[in-house]
């Protein structure tokens, strides 16, 4: 399952590119990540409460906190980078680059959460990491 998951958020990756290209056009990129982060708050709260979860809210350890915390604030320092250079560069090129990121996400997971090694993975970063190295010799 966590694969159609994964597929669903590919697409709606994509969708957020190119909706994101327009609507950055002509107003400053932190004001459009600023409204973009406003719909997603209200569209997570609003899963939250209609799947009655709120109540979880309760039960998070210190360290839940601290690394959603982290996370939060990694997540919105790469959504204000992102759209600068989508204000900047081409979506078509800007979004392959940015998915570097799950080459990253590879080697952090070896090495923090020591995640077994796999050729499959392996091979997979090293296809995605010269994909984003070729569009980013591109001028």
């Amino acid at each position: 399952m966590w694969k159609w998951y994964a597929i669903l958020s590919a697409i709606f990756a994509a969708l957020t590119a190119i909706f994101a290209k327009i609507g950055v056009k002509n107003i400053d990129s932190n004001l459009a990540t600023a409204i973009r982060t406003c719909v997603i708050l209200l569209i997570t709260w609003g899963i939250v409460f209609a799947s009655n979860h709120i109540s979880e809210v309760k039960s998070l350890s210190k360290m839940n906190w601290i690394f959603l915390i982290l996370s939060g604030a990694a997540t919105g320092l790469s959504w204000i980078f992102y759209f600068k250079a989508l204000q900047l560069g081409e979506a078509s090129k800007v979004a392959p680059i940015d998915k570097l990121s799950v080459v990253f996400t590879i080697l952090l997971s070896f090495l923090i959460l020591k995640e077994p090694f796999s050729w499959k993975v392996l091979l997979g970063g090293f296809l995605i990491a010269g994909g984003s190295l070729v569009i980013l010799m591109d001028k």
